[in-house]
């Protein structure tokens, strides 16, 4: 059986952030996140750069997003979101259906307080991930 999905050679620009969530940090996630439109889409040509390079900017911006897996996507509705989280170094709190959250702390003024103790992977090397 041969595999045609060439999405799976991205590699990840950034340190994986948060390292683990707790469950109560997964369920403060998913109530703030209830309300949220999605805002990126994975469609038929999968998990690609410019969908990375977007996905990563919009969670410079929101810290908490809502995206969705449409129906022609290459890769079934739970691995799309784990290989879009993992290349841009963020967590997926949740997959309901076709619609998953990511969350990627800040490593400067986050915006989201977490209860607990929220390990966090090393900062990224260039001072990447902080804000101007």
């Amino acid at each position: 059986m041969t595999d045609s999905n060439s999405s799976e050679a991205v590699v990840a620009p950034v340190a994986v952030n948060p390292i683990s969530l707790t469950g109560a940090q997964r369920r403060t996630l998913r109530g703030l996140g209830h309300h949220l439109r999605a805002l990126v889409q994975i469609g038929k040509d999968g998990v690609t750069p410019g969908l990375i390079m977007a996905t990563a900017d919009v969670l410079e911006d929101h810290e908490l997003i809502k995206i969705s897996v449409n129906s022609e996507a290459p890769l079934n509705r739970k691995e799309a979101p784990q290989l879009l989280a993992t290349a841009v170094g963020a967590h997926v709190a949740q997959v309901i259906g076709r619609t998953a959250l990511l969350y990627r702390r800040r490593f400067d003024e986050p915006d989201i307080e977490l209860p607990g103790v929220v390990m966090e992977a090393p900062r990224p090397a260039g001072g990447a991930g902080a804000r101007a």
